[in-house]
């Protein structure tokens, strides 16, 4: 049984600082979902995990909105996948969405809620809420399974 775990970050740049520590733990078949409002900074965290997976810092990281998936190389592939604008469970499968899902690289999907049947069981739910003060965030991280259960607790160890 995993409990959610709730981080606090007072900057965008604290947001990628999460983001990098929780990179840094990924492996190929790991699998992180994103839920948040516009603006809330999905894709900034997502940024951090990019340079957590050793992505080159060079290549710019943004939210694949348009073209579904953005594939970065770096130690193990990040496979940024954004559900906002996709109409139809057919259009994901159109576009080969089922085969990202494997040890090659680490599948981050934004907006899961759109089709939650896509997105695997095994996988870390984070939720970014924007806080009292403009740039804060509250980040919850809950883990389904073993290794997403793994993961969360070692971030937990390495987040102040």
């Amino acid at each position: 049984m995993s409990r959610e775990r709730s981080f606090h970050s007072h900057s965008p740049a604290q947001t990628r600082r999460l983001g990098l520590a929780l990179g840094e733990l990924l492996l190929g078949g790991d699998v992180i979902a994103i839920t948040g409002p516009l603006g809330a900074g999905k894709t900034c965290l997502v940024q951090g995990l990019a340079q957590g997976l050793g992505v080159d810092p060079r290549v710019p990281v943004t939210s694949p909105t348009f073209g579904i998936v953005a594939e970065y190389p770096g130690r193990a592939w990040l496979r940024h996948a954004d559900f906002y604008r996709v109409d139809s469970y057919a259009r994901l499968l159109d576009a080969g969405f089922d085969d990202l899902c494997d040890a090659s690289g680490v599948l981050v999907v934004e907006w899961p809620e759109r089709f939650p049947a896509a997105v695997p069981a095994e996988r870390l739910e984070i939720r970014i809420e924007p806080g009292p003060g403009p740039e804060e965030r509250q980040i919850r991280i809950e883990a389904r399974g073993e290794r997403a259960r793994k993961i969360e607790e070692e971030l937990e160890t390495r987040w102040p």
